[in-house]
């Protein structure tokens, strides 16, 4: 009974030119979103290929100089796209992709799209995520809100009931043939998505493959959710007009007032400084020290030498001492960017709670959150990336400091090395977080989706046992 109901569903959806305009709608901008994502990713990654082996053969090619002033002269990093970027690019046109490593500084990220774009811009940046988030719901409330509340208006749920139909058997069969009409949507944007997946990653692809599938996972339990929850609107309502203003409330707050009020509420419960502010507490502090982080001392480190060493001058010392000195001004200004940067860092996260919190109240609030975490574009991902490359500029700094500590004795700046130096330097090598970490970073999310999936089906189940007939 249910699979004869279903296909009758299924049928109706099919014909009715409210789905086929709203589908063909809807799939032409999932699809452009999902090809244009995927060629602005190719791009990217081609672009910060052909930069990362520029900047390092300048680094290489540098000359000969001190090497002090090679790690002023420093080398750029690029934060690698990972594989699903191209579906959610979430917070990287804000944050930035690429970051300058020198000596005494850590530096902010660069590159930003949407600090050049316009509101405007900004508006119109459509992506596949933001098509499954916001417009995939409202085409399931379209197809959706009638289905029990049309059946009352138009006298054929009494009907339909006499047959002998259970309520429970009517619901899972309008669910399963809506559903059905829905994959004919879906399932060729998955294909596409999939086929530029492989194509992205040629290589050994079990990481993307696993986070894709969990992607999936997630989404379809959104549009599940929301779909449990049209049918349990459409069982309460004694109209379908009812129904319909009131799925369409609850679309607006999830998908439009619930994201401002988690920003503005966020901002409030854990402020941030503006970036002007955070560069003059840095620099100030870079200049001051603060208390348990005194500024390091030339004549002090100097004496400090002699003691250790035994001697009476500077020039007796088997090392040095400028070189020294100037390795203690970098651990000093470390300590200050770790005290300034992980208090920022902090309180994004602490935001992010905040935002993950909320999603009690509006389910696509945890969709956002898992979809950025699994596609490598959130916050924590972007974190990771900025403490791989801050620990790489740390390293090298202590490199060029120690090659003028342990080889220069003139204790000043005309000592020079050459290229020898700089290519002993590694390169960055990066490893994105897996999958198993992007989720325990998630857990809060996905134990709201899934009390969003697990209440919007009970909901249905309970509302669908108590419809009225007529």
């Amino acid at each position: 009974m249910i699979r004869h109901i279903a296909r009758k569903e299924f049928t109706d959806v099919l014909r009715d030119g409210r789905f086929r305009w709203s589908s063909i709608l809807v799939g032409a901008l999932l699809l452009v979103s999902l090809a244009h994502g995927w060629d602005q990713t190719r791009k990217a990654r081609q672009e910060h290929a052909a930069a990362q082996a520029t900047a390092r053969e300048h680094w290489d090619t540098q000359g000969e100089k001190n090497p002090h002033s090679a790690a002023h002269y420093g080398i750029y990093a690029f934060k690698p796209r990972l594989a699903l970027s191209f579906v959610d690019e979430g917070v990287d046109p804000y944050t930035g992709t690429s970051v300058w490593l020198e000596a005494h500084r850590q530096n902010d990220f660069l590159l930003r799209p949407a600090q050049d774009a316009t509101a405007a811009q900004r508006i119109g940046a459509l992506t596949a995520a933001q098509v499954l988030q916001h417009l995939l719901p409202l085409l399931i409330i379209l197809l959706t809100f009638g289905a029990f509340a049309g059946e009352r208006e138009r006298g054929t749920l009494r009907q339909l009931l006499a047959t002998g139909i259970g309520r429970r058997e009517l619901a899972a069969g309008k669910a399963l043939g809506i559903a059905g009409a829905l994959s004919l949507l879906l399932a060729p944007a998955a294909l596409v998505g999939a086929a530029a997946l492989v194509v992205a990653n040629p290589g050994p692809a079990a990481s993307p493959l696993a986070r894709a599938a969990v992607l999936a996972g997630v989404y379809l339990a959104y549009f599940t959710a929301f779909l449990a929850l049209s049918l349990a609107v459409s069982a309460w309502a004694r109209s379908a007009r009812t129904a319909l203003v009131v799925l369409l409330t609850v679309w607006v707050v999830n998908g439009l007032v619930a994201p401002r009020v988690a920003v503005d509420l966020s901002k409030r419960l854990h402020p941030t400084p503006s970036a002007l502010e955070f560069a003059r507490t840095v620099e100030q502090e870079m200049a001051t020290g603060v208390e348990g982080i005194p500024r390091p001392d030339r004549d002090e480190s100097t004496r400090r030498l002699l003691a250790e060493y035994g001697v009476e001058s500077v020039e007796d010392l088997p090392i040095n001492a400028v070189g020294v000195y100037l390795q203690e001004s970098e651990e000093f200004g470390n300590r200050i960017f770790d005290r300034n940067y992980g208090a920022l860092w902090d309180a994004f996260e602490r935001q992010g709670v905040v935002h993950e919190t909320l999603a009690v109240a509006a389910p696509l609030l945890a969709v956002r959150t898992l979809s950025m975490g699994l596609a490598g574009t959130d916050v924590e991902q972007h974190r990771h990336f900025a403490s791989a490359a801050e620990t790489y500029r740390r390293d090298l700094m202590r490199r060029m400091n120690g090659d003028m500590t342990e080889n220069s004795l003139t204790g000043d700046f005309t000592y020079t090395v050459g290229a020898e130096v700089w290519e002993a330097v590694p390169p960055l090598q990066y490893a994105a977080p897996t999958l198993g970490w992007v989720l325990g970073n998630r857990g809060l999310s996905l134990a709201v989706l899934g009390t969003w999936l697990a209440g919007a089906i009970l909901a249905a189940a309970v509302r669908v046992r108590r419809a009225e007939v007529g």
